[in-house]
């Protein structure tokens, strides 16, 4: 993060294991997908507003195969009813100020705002949201194609069991 930020909320993500420090932003690591947290001072003073982004690929980008319209749109409706959960799956309570999900050529760019006076609890909270956006996304996985990188790593890693190598069925 660049010292034009608050350097509380800079140093609360510089001291997360789950992050590394850009120029203008906190990016999480602990997942396939991209995860960038911007900050900003707020009023009142004491707090300051986080912006979560989350970049993934649309169904059609996922595969090597052809995906029907209907298939892709039922895809991206579910998706999107499901992320607006995101607040639940946190510690703290969480007053989203934004919630938007953005279909781009190939990817779907999902973007939570809140405010906080804790960074270090913001961090927590953002670093879930990214979590819930790739735990979303692979619990939505269509069955039946032939997916792609960075899914079908994903796809391997539910189907492993994670890092313990026991094998496991589909995230289904």
């Amino acid at each position: 993060m660049s010292e034009l930020l608050p350097s509380d909320a800079r140093e609360a993500f510089e001291s997360h294991d789950a992050y590394t420090i850009t120029d203008d932003a906190a990016t999480v690591t602990t997942t396939v997908f991209d995860g960038e947290v911007t900050v900003e001072e707020t009023e009142p003073e004491w707090a300051h507003s986080y912006v979560v982004t989350v970049t993934v690929p649309t169904l059609a980008a996922a595969v090597a195969d052809d995906v029907g319209a209907a298939v892709e749109s039922g895809w991206l409706d579910t998706f999107e009813r499901r992320l607006e959960d995101a607040p639940k799956a946190t510690r703290a309570s969480v007053d989203l100020e934004t919630f938007d999900v953005e279909t781009r050529v190939g990817e779907v760019v999902v973007t939570y705002a809140f405010t906080s006076g804790t960074p270090a609890q913001a961090a927590a909270i953002a670093k879930a949201f990214v979590e819930y956006v790739e735990g979303t996304y692979v619990e939505g996985i269509v069955p039946g194609y032939d997916y792609q990188p960075p899914v079908s790593k994903l796809l391997q890693q539910a189907q492993s069991g994670g890092s313990d190598g026991e094998r496991g069925g589909t995230p289904l």
